[in-house]
């Protein structure tokens, strides 16, 4: 049962965010994800300057002169979210967490494909599938991916990017504009991003936080794995051990954009701190810009 505080907040996320979509994200959202081809849409008396390749012949011998074919933008796409749901998204050191964020950017994802008359689908992943909503459109069904995400119910679970990638590969078969959203703290999935990336138009989305990245001075700080429950003592004030834990960050996030460059996938990084509008509208100009 839905309650009261959960529909309060896909409310809230409506009004914030299909605000963002007609003010900002619309437009920018067609103009970068184009449709699959061309369709035929009608035939009209042929007109000088026309092109002779578009004549359609059975029609102009059967009227006794040329008529033309006119095409327009097959514009249906198919989006689908495919959104991290493991423990480590339950973390946010400033107003919201992840979750919170991935909740808000799939409600904005979701409203620009529904303005531009395209289908979203969602898989929510931990090291499982947790749950496929199959694409649809309609405003109903934005409202319920976003009402899924929100209400998902958490318990320490840890992340598996390879095996939703591989259900992805094997439940869509049609070509589609993939989010995923993640933190991406998993190994593994080398191999599998690289074949999505060839059939599919797929968008890294990495969340993250400051805190993960800034050990603060705190003496012997306690930390729990929010996916595993273990719990581990970190001394803040041992300048080597922070060294080390910089520089092994660091190496995990060039090796991530190496991976995505090399795949020739687009990433967009969102922190938990700062407003995700400037990324996102960052990313649109970009793809732009290529078309």
């Amino acid at each position: 049962m839905l309650t009261k505080e959960l529909l309060k907040q896909v409310k809230q996320i409506e009004i914030l965010t299909k605000g963002m979509v007609n003010d900002v994200f619309s437009g920018e959202y067609h103009s970068v994800f184009k449709g699959r081809g061309m369709e035929f849409s009608e035939v009209r008396e042929y007109q000088p300057g026309d092109d002779i390749r578009t004549i359609d012949w059975n029609v102009t011998a059967r009227l006794g002169h040329p008529f033309v074919k006119i095409f327009e933008e097959e514009r249906e796409l198919t989006v689908m979210l495919l959104i991290d749901m493991s423990g480590s998204l339950d973390f946010g050191s400033i107003e919201k967490t992840k979750r919170q964020i991935a909740a808000e950017l799939s409600a904005i994802l979701a409203f620009s494909a529904l303005k531009n008359n395209d289908k979203v689908g969602l898989i929510l992943f931990t090291d499982r599938i947790e749950k496929f909503v199959a694409p649809k459109k309609g405003r109903s069904h934005a409202l319920r991916i976003v009402r899924d995400i929100l209400s998902f119910d958490i318990t320490e679970r840890k992340t598996d990017i390879k095996s939703v990638l591989e259900y992805f590969n094997h439940t869509i078969k049609k070509k589609a504009i993939v989010f995923l959203l993640s933190d991406f703290m998993d190994k593994g999935y080398e191999k599998i991003i690289r074949i999505i990336g060839k059939k599919h138009d797929l968008i890294a989305v990495r969340l993250r936080d400051e805190r993960e990245f800034l050990i603060p001075e705190g003496g012997l700080l306690k930390l729990k794995d929010n996916e595993t429950g273990e719990i581990r003592y970190l001394d803040s004030s041992n300048p080597g051990l922070k060294e080390y834990l910089r520089k092994k960050l660091q190496a995990i996030d060039k090796d991530q954009k190496r991976l995505f460059v090399s795949s020739r996938i687009d990433s967009i990084d969102i922190n938990t701190g700062h407003s995700y509008i400037k990324p996102l509208v960052d990313f649109f100009k970009l793809r732009e810009k290529r078309w």
